[in-house]
């Protein structure tokens, strides 16, 4: 092996040894809790968008798991995304989502939304389970109505294996069905945007006017 050689070798893996210190302290809340067998981080994806559904997802992974470069959704690629959300999907134990609408979202406030697509997430979860979740790990929020402890972490995404899987899934998710809209109601660049209020989306909005996927209480200083 040449010095060139040895060097990237070297250097390869002082980048998977930062890696797995990085998820080590990533897995601080996991270990915190470790006396639960089924701990199940929570998140969502979707509560600013002009369009489409607020999606949640709750995941269960294995104990002793390792998935490299696991984060926050919003600090990956769409490619990244892509990647881990297959590779979490394959190692889960148990994957649950849930999607409340924008006629709902209208009917009730995105806070409220929000809350309910999580407990169709637990309850998603829960089926597939075949129990209930023992812990919760949520991205901020403590969930009303469900009698399952739960540990409200601020940025939670950034800080827990459990939630950071949440939150690719969520988004992959719900990327996935606004590119399928797209397809089905073209002109306001969901695809790109997914659902978001960009210059395009606000152009195609006053263009074409509203669809059925956009949020009637989000939208009305452009239509």
């Amino acid at each position: 092996m040449n010095k060139r050689e040895e060097e990237r070798l070297r250097k390869k893996e002082e980048k998977l040894r930062k890696e797995l210190e990085r998820l080590e302290v990533m897995s601080a809340y996991e270990k915190e809790y470790a006396q639960y067998t089924h701990i199940c981080g929570i998140d969502e994806v979707g509560r600013g968008p002009l369009a489409g559904p607020v999606v949640a997802c709750a995941v269960v992974l294995p104990k002793d798991v390792t998935i490299l470069y696991l984060n926050d959704s919003k600090k990956l690629s769409e490619k990244k995304r892509e990647l881990l959300y297959d590779e979490i999907m394959e190692k889960a134990v148990a994957v649950g989502i849930g999607a409340v609408g924008p006629a709902r979202i209208d009917e009730i406030n995105i806070l409220q939304a929000t809350y309910e697509a999580m407990r169709m997430a637990i309850e998603d979860l829960t089926g597939k389970l075949g129990k209930k979740p023992d812990l919760l790990l949520n991205d901020a929020v403590t969930i009303p109505e469900v009698d399952i402890p739960q540990v409200p972490i601020i940025k939670g995404d950034a800080k827990s294996i459990s939630i950071a899987a949440a939150s690719i899934v969520a988004k992959v998710t719900r990327d996935h069905l606004m590119i399928e809209y797209d397809q089905v109601l073209p002109g306001y660049d969901f695809a790109k945007n997914k659902g978001y209020g960009t210059k395009a989306h606000i152009a195609g909005l006053k263009e074409l006017g509203a669809t059925p996927i956009h949020r009637k209480t989000f939208i009305t200083h452009f239509v």
